[in-house]
């Protein structure tokens, strides 16, 4: 691996190779330009109110809650905190990727994306083992059931996700350039050694051990709904779609986005051309949106989880009208008087 290192070392000595590298980046502007302002912007339009209704009608319409609802809760919680940042990058890229909120913005929402992400993909996990738990050992699980150990699993998965993240801060980079700013990611900053070996580390722990156990959990979830009796009625059919439908985010939003950020930094690393390297860079600019896809999945989870949520969502939204419409009467006959 040293030698690629070199060449990217030494590319100063060879203008042309320089200029390739240089006129490669500049090619991959249009893509980020166009595409990701318009994909964030119709995340954050559906997610963020979306995820507001959520958290209001857990707090004021879902009580007492379960151990599924302290970690539907917190999985809302840390959608909701990574929707807040999408503005900032819509405005990044819409702007030609000129970044005007200083260097410690650009880590910050950097930071706030991947910490969010993670967090997501190890709520979804503990809350994959106690639907495992639940199902397949359900006289065993009465334990599982009790809020303190919802509260511990979400307080750990907090702190890991902290732990996992907080080296981005010191390996995201900003620079400028020609009087503008670039807010970098992951894959694109410096010390490509060690982001690629943190990388390697952080996609293993923090994605894949939690995709095999959600795999496990739900294949096992879905093989035993399908060999027991009656398998036909409401509740196993509601909890196969709940297993396809966790399934379907970690392979779809998550799976695709981890693998190219692999491929991308090994790109970097490695001598390749430019059209190649090009390909590997905007099939990866494409998958970026689809990690924060997950919290449209997720909003379909509230749904499915709680039969009563619909009802819930429906009295939330109804007490705002209400309480709009009451405004608004009171308003009118102030001014009429």
């Amino acid at each position: 691996m040293n030698e690629p290192l070199d060449d990217f070392a030494n590319a100063s000595d060879f203008p042309n190779y320089a200029a390739a590298l240089e006129n490669c980046t500049n090619e991959k502007i249009p893509l980020k330009t166009h595409y990701l302002p318009v994909i964030y912007s119709f995340i954050f339009l559906v997610g963020f109110p979306g995820n507001v209704i959520a958290i209001s009608t857990y707090i004021f319409k879902m009580r007492p809650w379960r151990s599924s609802t302290i970690i539907m809760l917190n999985l809302a919680c840390t959608d909701l905190l990574y929707l807040t940042s999408l503005p900032f990058l819509i405005h990044y890229y819409a702007g030609g990727e000129h970044w005007v909120f200083g260097d410690f913005m650009c880590k910050f929402i950097r930071f706030g994306f991947h910490f969010n992400l993670y967090s997501s993909i190890l709520f979804l996990t503990c809350f994959s083992i106690f639907r495992y738990f639940v199902i397949i050992h359900p006289m065993s699980c009465f334990s599982v059931h009790k809020k303190r150990w919802a509260v511990v699993a979400c307080a750990v998965v907090w702190i890991v996700s902290l732990v996992a993240v907080l080296p981005m801060t010191f390996l995201i980079t900003a620079t400028t350039s020609t009087n503008r700013s670039a807010c970098l990611d992951l894959t694109s900053s410096d010390d490509l050694t060690t982001i690629k070996w943190y990388n390697l580390i952080l996609t293993a722990t923090t994605f894949f051990l939690p995709l095999v156990i959600a795999t496990l959990c739900y294949t096992r979830i879905i093989y035993t709904l399908t060999r027991g009796p009656r398998t036909h009625s409401c509740l196993k059919q509601k909890a196969r779609r709940l297993s396809i439908l966790l399934l379907l985010v970690f392979y779809i939003c998550f799976l695709p986005f981890h693998i190219l950020r692999v491929i991308r930094i090994e790109s970097r690393l490695l001598s390749i051309s430019c059209s190649t390297e090009h390909q590997i860079h905007k099939a990866y600019i494409v998958s970026r949106p689809l990690a924060a896809l997950n919290t449209f999945g997720n909003l379909l989870l509230y749904v499915v989880v709680n039969s009563n949520f619909q009802q819930a969502v429906c009295s939330v939204v109804r007490c705002r009208a209400g309480g709009d419409l009451e405004q608004g009467k009171k308003v009118s006959q102030s001014n009429n008087s």
